[in-house]
């Protein structure tokens, strides 16, 4: 059977996550739990995430989940969302806390001077809301999406990787920043698939289905 761990550091919105992944793969086994050694068991890692910085990385910690997700990232097939993908780099200006540096690079907030729209508005801070991914280069998790799909965004901060070859997708938010990411066993996204409608549910299934 196929199992899939939700990583519970306690501050992912894990239910929605569950139920996107159990809508697009009914037969798999998913697991939402804090238990290293159900992470090391699992065949698939979900890290999802959304919060602050800082809090993310105390709460890996302080339940003993760092190792377990570093060692998932470096072996089978993973995804992070949201802080899921900021925590894989080495640094974040959001409390000026490190992150598991499995990538080089680090995590940057929207600048305030370049939030202007192309009408000439202000764009608020969170990106909050629906927004276009330009597919930087085809991936197995992109099948059957559409490049510049709009997906589902709430984050103040971006990842910024030292390789620009890192980006699997592109957003511009007054910015253009990196959208997801992948390499080898890892695919990583800014954005939310399980608020993202069929273009979420899609990628979602492309993941379970993934063999890198």
């Amino acid at each position: 059977m196929n199992t899939v761990a939700i990583v519970d550091y306690g501050m992912g919105n894990l239910r929605s996550v569950a139920k996107a992944i159990e809508h697009v793969a009914p037969e798999a086994c998913i697991l939402v739990t804090h238990d290293p050694a159900a992470v090391a068991a699992a065949d698939r890692v979900v890290v999802p995430g959304q919060g602050a910085m800082p809090d993310c990385m105390r709460e890996l910690e302080m339940r003993g989940l760092r190792g377990a997700v570093v060692a998932a990232a470096a072996a089978k097939p993973f995804l992070g969302i949201c802080i899921g993908l900021q925590m894989l780099f080495e640094s974040s200006e959001e409390g000026n806390v490190s992150g598991l540096g499995i990538f080089p690079g680090n995590v940057r907030r929207f600048p305030a001077p370049a939030m202007v729209g192309a009408d000439g508005t202000r764009l608020k801070v969170p990106h909050m809301g629906w927004n276009q991914v330009r597919q930087s280069r085809e991936h197995a998790l992109w099948q059957g999406i559409a490049d510049l799909e709009r997906f589902y965004f709430v984050h103040s901060y971006y990842v910024v990787p030292d390789d620009p070859g890192l980006a699997a997708g592109r957003t511009n938010y007054g910015v253009d920043f990196t959208a997801a990411v992948a390499q080898d066993n890892i695919f990583a996204v800014q954005f939310h698939p399980e608020k993202s409608a069929q273009a979420g549910l899609a990628l979602l299934g492309n993941f379970m289905r993934w063999k890198p």
